[in-house]
C-alpha cells in the first residue's frame, strides 16, 4: 500500500502514493506533474467522472492529495465533492481546488464542501503550490497519526478496564465463596440470589413507572449482590453457625456484619472507583433494612432505602426460608412466599412485593425445583 510516514519528526513521501490531480486542461495537468513528479507517482484525470471511476477503484491508495478543477465537463469538481461527502471520504486527505475563477462566493462554497486550499489559474509560482500541497499532507498525516494513536489508546484502556472489571468480579466470587464456606451454605445460594435479583428487577424495568436501570446497571447490581454477606467474615464460627436461637448479645454482633462489609469493601485496592464499588457497598451495609424502618444499621424507612437494596434484601430472605440453614428447615415455596407478603419476614416496600409476587413462581421453577 502507498503510504506517507514521518521519520524523526520530518515527512517522508514515498513513490507508491499516488497525487491525483483532475483537470480537463492539459497543459495544467503537465504543469502540476512536473511541480509533483519527484514527491509523488502522479496519476491524471480529465474530468470529474474519470477523478470517481479512480477514486472508486478499491485496488488503488488513497491519494496523497486532490487537485480538483473546478470548470470540467461530463462532472465538475463540486460534482467529485459531493461524491467524496456520500462516500465518507471527505476530510481523509486533503483536496485543492483549481480555478480562474476569483469570486469569493465560488470559494467560500468551496470551502464548505470540503476544500482545504485553492490553486489560482494560471499558476505563476509553482514552489508556493509545492510548498502548500506538501504543508496540506503533512498536516493530515499528523492528524491522522494522532487519531491512530489515540484509538490505540483508547483500546488499552478499555482492554484495562475489562481486564480489572473481571479482577474485581474475581474478587466478589472469591470472598462470597469464603462466607458460604463458613457459613456452611449451599454454593448456590450466591448464585440464586445474583439471578433472583437480576430476575425481580428486569421485572421492575418493564412494568414499573420510575423505574429505570439499564442492562449494564441490572448486571452490576446482580453482580454486587453476591457481596451482601459478606462481613460476616469477621463473625466468628459460633455465632455464624450456632444451631440455636442467638442471644441478644450474639445477634446484636451478628447485626454488625453490615458494617463489617462495608469496611472490607473500603479495603480493597482500587475498587473505590469502580462501578460496582457503590452498588456493593450500598446492598453490604442496607440489606437488612426494612421498609417500616425496623431494619439495621441505620433504620432507614421507605424509599430511603434504594430500590435494588431491597430487592436483594427480599431475594436473600426468599433463599434463606426456602434452603435448609443450621438453625432450621427448609419451608415449601408457598409457604416461604405466604411469609413474605404477609410481613412475616419484616415489612418490604409495595413495589417490590408486587414484583415478588409476579415472578415469584417463575423464580422458584427456575432457580430452585431441582436443587432443593
Amino acid at each position: 500500500m502507498i503510504m506517507v510516514f514521518f521519520t524523526e519528526g520530518r515527512l517522508q513521501l514515498a513513490a507508491n502514493r499516488p497525487l491525483l490531480i483532475v483537470d480537463d486542461d492539459e497543459i495544467t495537468r503537465s504543469i502540476l506533474s512536473e511541480i509533483f513528479q519527484n514527491d509523488f507517482n502522479i496519476i491524471e484525470a480529465e474530468n470529474g467522472r474519470a477523478a470517481v471511476e479512480l477514486l472508486t477503484d478499491n485496488s488503488r491508495p488513497l491519494p496523497s492529495a486532490l487537485l480538483l478543477d473546478y470548470m470540467m465537463p461530463e462532472m465538475d469538481g463540486f460534482g467529485v465533492l459531493q461524491y467524496l461527502a456520500e462516500n465518507n471520504l471527505s476530510g481523509q486527505l486533503p483536496i485543492f481546488l483549481i480555478t480562474a475563477e476569483t469570486s469569493n462566493e465560488i470559494a467560500l462554497h468551496a470551502f464548505e464542501k470540503g476544500v482545504d486550499d485553492i490553486i489560482n489559474k494560471p499558476i505563476s509560482v509553482p514552489a508556493i503550490v509545492h510548498k502548500h500541497v506538501l504543508n496540506a499532507i503533512e498536516l493530515y498525516q499528523t492528524k491522522n497519526n494522532l487519531e491512530r494513536r489515540v484509538e490505540k489508546q483508547v483500546t488499552v484502556i478499555r482492554e484495562q478496564s475489562q481486564a480489572l472489571r473481571e479482577t474485581h468480579l474475581s474478587i466478589i466470587d472469591m470472598l462470597s465463596t469464603v462466607i458460604e464456606f463458613r457459613s456452611r451454605e449451599s454454593g448456590l445460594h450466591v448464585s440464586r440470589i445474583r439471578r433472583t435479583t437480576k430476575l425481580i428487577l428486569e421485572y421492575a424495568v418493564q412494568h414499573l413507572e420510575n423505574v429505570q436501570y439499564t442492562e449494564k446497571e441490572i448486571e452490576a447490581i446482580s453482580n454486587a449482590s453476591a457481596m451482601h454477606d459478606i462481613g460476616k467474615i469477621s463473625v466468628s464460627d459460633t455465632i455464624l453457625n450456632k444451631p440455636a436461637r442467638l442471644t441478644e448479645d450474639e445477634f446484636a454482633e451478628m447485626k454488625k456484619h453490615t458494617i463489617y462489609g462495608c469496611s472490607i469493601l473500603q479495603q480493597i485496592p482500587f475498587f473505590g472507583n469502580h462501578e460496582l464499588y457503590k452498588y456493593c457497598y450500598e446492598i453490604c451495609r442496607h440489606h437488612h433494612e426494612r421498609y417500616d424502618g425496623r431494619g439495621y444499621p441505620d433504620g432507614l424507612i421507605g424509599d430511603e432505602i434504594p430500590f435494588y437494596t431491597q430487592i436483594v434484601s427480599l431475594a436473600d430472605v426468599y433463599d434463606a426460608l426456602v434452603s435448609e440453614r443450621v438453625y432450621k428447615k427448609a419451608f415449601s415455596h408457598e409457604k416461604a412466599k405466604e411469609m413474605i407478603i404477609n410481613g412475616e419476614c419484616g415489612y418490604f416496600g409495595p413495589k417490590v412485593l408486587s414484583c415478588f409476587k409476579q415472578v415469584a413462581d417463575i423464580l422458584y421453577r427456575q432457580l430452585y425445583s431441582q436443587t432443593l
